[in-house]
């Protein structure tokens, strides 16, 4: 036997949430293209501060792969159904799809607003939930396919999660029950729970994204990169990059793991196992 490898030659993906121009949608999606996908990314937000979609499909096409975005809404069936038709049409299939649009929020019980709880259940679990059920439909047709969702290590400490984790934990859960529908079509649906990761995304303490604000209207409190790898607590003695998350990601796309379904792989540096 040779030395693994995971090569997509031939694939298509679809990341959410890679418009972030330091995020791990971003890199997952670079990391793809790298290995011989095509890539169509999307993202609610096309240009911005810290967003920059048509950026992240031009780097993937500078890899030398077809790529396209697509500014969609993953709360909303018909946007989510128009990006796969669109998928579809351009690329012919769809092989990879990654869960990874998101949004914190952590706020205390007395600062948790109904739409601020509404939101983070529907951008971190309702949208994972849709993507899988329109996108896994033509996985099912092919019978091939690898759903790669995203969760948290937040999901799995109880007691400290805010609405956050405990919609993060929801997306554990559907990772296994997606999973189980979908075995018998070789369809296989995993998750991966990043521990804290250096991102643009990650700046923002109580888990706001650059765009929102906390209750009252002030803006989220930032930290700059040089700072996290300090507080990560990781035992490994820093904080983790977007490029750890996209090689568990590829792995996991890749027929590297083809007997690999229904599990959420922790990649936290150490934290959940304490330091």
């Amino acid at each position: 036997m040779g030395v693994p490898s995971f090569p997509l030659e031939g694939r298509v993906a679809i990341v959410t949430g890679a418009g972030g121009v330091r995020g791990i949608g971003r890199t997952i999606a670079l990391t793809f293209a790298d290995a011989g996908a095509d890539v169509a990314v999307c993202d609610v937000h096309v240009k911005g501060e810290t967003y920059d979609l048509e950026g992240t499909a031009e780097e993937v096409r500078k890899l030398g792969r077809r790529s396209l975005a697509v500014q969609t809404d993953v709360t909303k069936e018909s946007d989510v159904a128009n990006l796969v038709e669109k998928v579809v049409k351009e690329f012919g299939t769809i092989d990879i799809l990654v869960n990874n649009a998101g949004v914190s929020a952590h706020e205390t019980l007395w600062e948790m607003t109904r739409d601020l709880w509404d939101r983070a259940m529907d951008v971190n679990l309702r949208s994972a939930f849709i993507c899988c059920q329109i996108a896994g439909k033509i996985m099912l047709e092919q019978k091939m396919g690898s759903i790669i969702n995203m969760a948290s290590i937040g999901g799995m400490r109880i007691g400290s999660a805010s609405a956050y984790g405990i919609a993060k934990s929801g997306v554990t859960v559907l990772t296994g029950w997606v999973a189980r529908e979908l075995a018998p079509y070789n369809v296989r649906v995993n998750a991966i729970a990043p521990g804290g990761i250096n991102t643009d995304f990650g700046r923002h303490r109580i888990g706001r994204a650059p765009w929102e604000t906390r209750p009252g209207g002030q803006p989220a409190p930032q930290e700059t990169p040089q700072e996290r790898p300090q507080q990560s607590g990781a035992p490994l003695g820093r904080g983790g990059e977007p490029g750890d998350i996209a090689d568990v990601a590829l792995f996991l796309a890749s027929d590297a793991s083809r007997y690999i379904t229904g599990q959420t792989l922790v990649v936290d540096g150490g934290i959940m196992v304490g330091g």
